[in-house]
């Protein structure tokens, strides 16, 4: 049963020739980075609020303490609410300076979350369109077997040599509708990632602790001024 199974795959693969080697390349990549992907960000757990949403109770109670031990470093948005806090309370620098590091760290978090989407998406685009090169060089190849039968066409050949050609284009479309997929629910995992960094790191610099830490600072370098 097994050897059979393979012998159809096999057969498959001559069949569609070396268009279709490259697609079922394509599908073992993008296979593998769809499970990467989903591997960091369950190892990440970049979703997650829980220990975000106990720290921001914690921050507007003006525990500070407490809301920096509930976080966890290791995720990204916890990683930028930490330091928002920290750089408040050590107070060495204005807000806007600190809003703007927190933004640089966002971007680059940000920039590794995205990590190999964009390959993703070149497979996506390209492997219809290779499947219909694939369909276009099969139609090609069956016309001029058809020329040089002359008048003795044989029916078979020519709907055998077109359905060689429109295999191809199946094999594109197969291998693009799930990659197209999975690319756009990754892309709004990452914006959802995106929008919960923005909305936490916002509430830190919103918060009564976060404006008299903001009052500290400023009289502090008022003072040293």
């Amino acid at each position: 049963m097994e050897d059979s199974i393979q012998q159809k795959i096999v057969d498959f693969l001559q069949v569609g020739g070396p268009v279709v080697w490259i697609l079922m390349a394509f599908s073992v990549v993008a296979l593998t980075i769809v499970l990467l992907k989903l591997w960091q960000f369950s190892s990440l757990r970049a979703e997650s609020l829980k220990t975000t949403n106990l720290a921001l109770a914690e921050w507007r109670n003006k525990n500070v303490e407490g809301a920096l031990e509930k976080l966890e470093q290791k995720r990204p948005i916890d990683s930028l609410v930490a330091y928002s806090m920290e750089a408040l309370v050590n107070g060495s620098t204005t807000a806007d300076l600190i809003r703007e590091e927190v933004e640089r760290r966002a971007m680059n978090l940000l920039s590794q979350l995205r990590s190999f989407l964009r390959p993703l998406e070149i497979i996506a685009t390209l492997s219809p369109l290779l499947g219909l090169l694939g369909t276009v060089l099969g139609m090609i190849t069956a016309f001029q077997q058809m020329e040089g039968a002359g008048n003795q066409v044989d029916p078979s050949v020519l709907s055998g040599g077109i359905w060689q050609a429109l295999l191809t284009t199946a094999v594109g479309l197969a291998v693009a509708i799930p990659v197209v997929t999975l690319h756009s629910w990754l892309e709004r995992k990452v914006e959802r990632i995106a929008h919960n960094m923005n909305d936490a790191v916002t509430q830190v610099f919103t918060s009564p602790k976060a404006k008299e830490l903001v009052e500290e600072a400023e009289k502090e370098i008022l003072h040293a001024a």
